[in-house]
């Protein structure tokens, strides 16, 4: 992986612990990872997340919370 790539958690995430979701921009990709496996990495474009963050805000997903 890119050792210039700057990824990012959410305030949310509780600090530094290791139950975190990074997210990252290397050109037009987006990476997502968890901190406790760095190595595997998946990715999608700005559109798809876009889409994904309304659904999340949208609460179409809070039932995989309970």
């Amino acid at each position: 992986m890119d050792e210039s790539i700057q990824w990012q958690k959410s305030v949310f995430s509780g600090g530094d612990g290791p139950n975190c979701v990074e997210v990252a921009q290397h050109h037009d990709t987006i990476l997502i990872r968890e901190s406790d496996t760095p190595n595997t990495v998946i990715t999608t474009d700005r559109a798809k997340l876009a889409a994904f963050i309304q659904g999340v805000k949208a609460g179409e997903f809070d039932h995989f919370l309970d």
